[in-house]
């Protein structure tokens, strides 16, 4: 009898632990679909404010070294990140819409020569006397070039005048990102403890994904950023001094292209070399050509390695799905979000592979036993 109600306080023992097993994952399950909702709708609240938090995370990771600087001259993190924060705006902001405004002049000025060029017949004379290119003049006029670019010319000279006061959103999403870059780096060891805190990786693999971030940021923009930047430069440079118009329009729409992998600057400098030489001016057809192929295409060779040194670098596949897929999904800010979110999923993909390695655990983020021992 005795065994009998034993028997029966373990099976009572048992289905209670199983009923608290049971509410236990049906409130863990709660709490987790909770938790799913409520990081989505901070999503969602998040998307409109995602270039300025971009470009403000950016800048907080490339102003760090001097933000050290300061807070060791000033003593206080608040005064040493707002004189970080006003510096970066004069270095850095002024210049670009000084730059933006003087594009957009130029855009609207080389628009209307270019329609002058075409109202009057001169572009002409470049195709009727090259036999083969004949055939491009029809097919000219029938494109009604003459109208194109007075629209153009007339769209440019409005948007130019209006540059800085009617971009409401441009002017929301400035202030944000310096106000936004002033709480990264004023509060950034609290915030990379939180985010420690909530990572479910494990602490090693955590730091290997904030070093890929720092690395992708780096090398974005001084691999990319800067180097297209000179690049466009160099090659608007090369248009002012040969005489060609619109050197500063032409110059950043190298750097833009320059911005893409597989593309480059060549798709403007060898079209412009082309029609120097149609027109008889082979010279500067020579300089322009030689001046692209071993200035303008050479400097990423020399720039990068002393810019990036062996930072991170990705594939050309991975970039270039990464530079277009991100500004086809996020705008501007996909050029640095692009190639985090690839650099990070990569990482993930990277611990994966380690753990289900059949060779042993791993010891530390991406290596294993023997790995470990290599080192």
């Amino acid at each position: 009898m005795q065994q009998k109600h034993e028997a029966e306080d373990d099976a009572g023992g048992k289905s209670l632990s199983a009923q608290l097993d049971s509410r236990g994952r049906l409130r863990a399950g709660v709490v987790l679909a909770l938790t799913v909702i409520a990081v989505y709708v901070c999503y969602l609240l998040a998307v409109p404010f995602l270039p300025a938090l971009t470009w403000a995370l950016a800048l907080a990771i490339l102003a760090m070294p001097a933000q050290r600087w300061l807070e060791a001259k000033l003593t206080s993190r608040s005064v040493s990140a707002f004189v970080a924060v006003i510096a970066i705006g004069l270095i850095g902001v002024v210049p670009m819409l000084w730059l933006g405004r003087r594009l957009l002049q130029d855009a609207a000025s080389g628009a209307t020569l270019l329609s002058e060029m075409v109202a009057a017949g001169e572009w002409r004379e470049l195709f009727e006397d090259k036999g083969p290119l004949a055939p491009v003049v029809t097919w000219l006029d029938a494109a009604n070039l003459d109208e194109a670019f007075r629209t153009v010319a007339s769209w440019l000279t409005t948007f130019s005048a209006s540059f800085v006061s009617s971009s409401l959103l441009g002017i929301i999403t400035f202030v944000l990102t310096f106000y936004l870059l002033f709480y990264f780096l004023r509060d950034r060891t609290r915030m990379l403890g939180f985010m420690r805190d909530i990572s479910p990786l494990s602490p090693a693999q955590t730091e290997t994904v904030f070093r890929r971030v720092k690395d992708i940021v780096y090398a974005t923009v001084y691999g990319t950023v800067v180097v297209a930047i000179v690049q466009g430069s160099l090659g608007g440079l090369a248009f002012w001094w040969l005489g060609l118009p619109a050197p500063i329009l032409w110059g950043t729409v190298m750097g833009l292209l320059a911005l893409v992998p597989v593309l480059g600057a060549f798709v403007i400098w060898i079209p412009a070399a082309l029609l120097l030489a149609l027109g008889g001016h082979w010279e500067k057809a020579v300089v322009l050509i030689a001046w692209g192929s071993v200035v303008v295409g050479g400097i990423d060779n020399l720039l990068y390695p002393m810019l990036v040194g062996r930072r991170l670098r990705l594939h050309t596949i991975p970039t270039f799905i990464a530079i277009l897929g991100g500004i086809t999904v996020f705008g501007a800010a996909g050029l640095l979000l692009g190639p985090m979110i690839v650099a990070v999923t990569m990482s993930l993909l990277q611990f994966w592979s380690v753990k289900i390695d059949r060779d042993g655990p791993a010891t530390a983020a991406g290596e294993t036993p023997n790995s470990a021992k290599r080192n």
